[in-house]
């Protein structure tokens, strides 16, 4: 279940919001403005952001499509860094404030001036469609509509560029018939055309001017043995099409069981055919039987169902499909081809059946929208449901308007991500939300926990896991304070809710007798207070008195604050659970330059080093 992110919807004053409103009935957008220039709540935006480009440029990393009441040079110099793709980027619109003119900027030829021209209607104004074959033809060569494939995109460009030159066009294939889409274009065709775009659900050479547009209507449904080789895999997929003499192009997504979800061999498979891989349980399989050609007993005994290959595939094909080519079989691998007698689009795919379900652990950094990696804000983007502390479900509601949220306080860590993983087995895309990084005092550790020995359901130890890093409140901190983390290092977590007091006792004696600089994490609470103290003890007995502390709190938000004491002066009142506390080492130096403001680093050692200008 890949999530559908709605719409960003963009105003820099109040009289874009007339506009606004009416795009966002249309859409379910979110309509977001700047701090200080609209006001939220009703007759408002749902949001403010305190940098409307941060904004802008998070959504787009995210895939959210993007209409912005507001000038379209604006919206080009705020994007222009993060274009890469063209494939794949989201549809951008910018929409006049009056509403009379909607003009697609980004994702033509991938639903932006579709949305352009619906938008348009809607607001009564104009579509500045751009696209030349668009505004000729009506139609994008290269970006056929749902359930068809062009084989050959890269020759798209000439031969619209030909018939723009006035070139003429023939249509040819085996499946014409049902190809509506190029009857109801602009495109005229004649019986002798030097052009030619063939529609044919056959494997066909590349010929130069000749386009050709497959079908998709097949299903390629996969069974094999655990641990299965990839290349056997693929090798039969192969096979079975071109003995039918199918294109690889036909096919709608590749299907299996659903105890079969972390198979390796299959998901390759579908990466291969670049389509999605659906699974189903053993018992809507069984219910497929009557209509196979090879039912197993074997299979039966081992799975639950008389057939996987055959089964899997017809029930993604649906009702009315038929088996286009029966099970074959490998050594460890079958595979068989059932055919639906319409259209398979994307849409019908991803409803039918279910994903393996992904777990995006994603660690958000200290909160500043700026600190936040683009995989993040993607992974975010793409998760349908999002699990974690209220506080950071919050800290990125500019990216993920529309997805269902599930809230946790804090102390139920184990609660969760244990329901993360569980929704992920469901099939979901899930993100699980932790701040500063995922893997350093946070919930990526649990997640694998849980995996080894954590009771989780069936589906839940199937489900694809991927971590993505963020910025550490360690990072955060030894950066705005200057560079303390110049030369080795470590982090200590005070806090003995999960780790014994003697243990910790050992590692601060341990971190101080080896003179690293430190970051304390979890370094007070309401309940603990003689932690911190205890540490600053033993690190005087190890280093000066004036070695510098940093006092790192709120860190990328509104609340930040950053203060140097020496380690003499650190009091335990000075600090709460929102703060990083990184000691220097004995090496940790000072500096204040002219605008009065003083800076922290570690030497690395670069004064040693032959040839420096700098004073030992």
């Amino acid at each position: 279940m890949k999530a559908r992110s709605i719409p960003l919807i963009l105003v820099l004053s109040h009289a874009a919001l007339p506009v606004a409103r009416k795009l966002q009935q249309v859409s379910g957008g979110e309509i977001v403005g700047p701090q200080g220039r609209v006001e939220t709540g009703r007759g408002g935006v749902n949001r403010t952001v305190a940098n409307i480009g941060d904004a802008i440029r998070a959504a787009f990393n995210a895939g959210r499509a993007i209409f912005g009441v507001m000038a379209s040079g604006s919206l080009i110099r705020i994007l222009a860094g993060n274009l890469k793709d063209k494939q794949s980027e989201p549809a951008v619109i910018a929409i006049s404030e009056d509403g009379a003119s909607v003009v697609p900027l980004l994702g033509g030829h991938h639903g932006a001036n579709d949305l352009a021209r619906e938008l348009a209607r809607m607001l009564d104004g104009h579509a500045a469609i751009t696209t030349s074959g668009d505004i000729r033809f009506g139609i994008a060569l290269d970006a056929p509509p749902p359930g068809w494939r062009l084989a050959n995109p890269q020759d798209a460009k000439q031969v619209m560029a030909d018939l723009l030159a006035g070139a003429s066009l023939r249509l040819e294939g085996d499946a014409a018939s049902i190809a509506g889409w190029l009857d109801e274009s602009g495109l005229e065709f004649s019986a002798d055309g030097k052009l030619a775009l063939m529609v044919t659900e056959r494997q066909v050479e590349a010929i130069p001017g000749v386009l050709v547009y497959h079908p998709v209507r097949h299903v390629l449904g996969i069974g094999c043995e655990r641990g299965a080789s990839v290349s056997e895999a693929i090798d039969l997929a192969e096979r079975v099409l071109a003995d039918a003499g199918l294109s690889p192009h036909v096919v709608a997504g590749i299907s299996s069981i659903d105890v079969k979800a972390d198979e390796a061999a299959i998901h390759a498979v579908a990466g291969h055919f670049g389509v999605p891989l659906r699974l189903f349980p053993a018992s809507l399989l069984e219910a497929e039987t009557p209509r196979t050609a090879t039912p197993s007993e074997i299979v039966f005994k081992e799975v639950g169902t008389h057939g996987v290959a055959e089964n899997s595939a017809l029930a993604l094909a649906g009702k009315e499909s038929w088996l286009a080519v029966p099970k074959r079989k490998s050594k460890r691998v079958t595979a068989a081809v059932a055919c639906a007698p319409q259209l398979l689009k994307e849409t019908d795919i991803m409803e039918t059946g279910r994903a393996r379900g992904t777990l995006f652990v994603v660690g958000i950094g200290p909160g500043q929208e700026g600190w936040r990696s683009p995989e993040v804000s993607r992974m975010i983007g793409e998760a349908s449901d999002l699990v974690g502390y209220s506080l950071y479900l919050d800290l990125v509601a500019d990216i993920s308007a529309g997805k269902t949220r599930h809230d946790y306080d804090l102390g139920k860590e184990e609660d969760r991500v244990r329901h993360a993983m569980e929704l992920a087995g469901e099939g979901r895309e899930v993100a699980l939300v932790c701040s500063g990084d995922a893997g350093i005092y946070a919930m990526a550790t649990l997640v694998f926990e849980l995996l080894e020995k954590g009771n989780l359901s069936d589906s839940a130890k199937r489900i694809g896991i991927a971590v993505s890093p963020g910025i550490s409140a360690l990072q955060a901190a030894a950066a705005r304070a200057g560079a303390p983390l110049g030369h080795d290092f470590c982090t200590i977590s005070l806090s003995d809710l999960l780790t014994p007091w003697g243990a910790i006792q050992k590692r601060v004696k341990a971190a101080a007798e080896g003179d690293f600089v430190i970051a304390f994490y979890n370094p007070v609470s309401k309940r603990r207070r003689t932690q911190l103290s205890y540490a600053r003890d033993v690190l005087l007995e190890h280093r000066p008195a004036d070695t510098p502390v940093i006092l790192a709190s709120n860190l990328g938000r509104p609340e930040e604050k950053v203060r140097v004491v020496p380690l003499s002066g650190l009091q335990v009142d000075d600090v709460d659970m929102l703060t990083v506390v990184v000691v220097g080492s004995s090496e940790t130096r000072t500096v204040t330059t002219c605008d009065g403001r003083t800076w922290v680093y570690t030497p690395r050692g670069y004064a040693a080093k032959e040839g420096t200008g700098i004073s030992a």
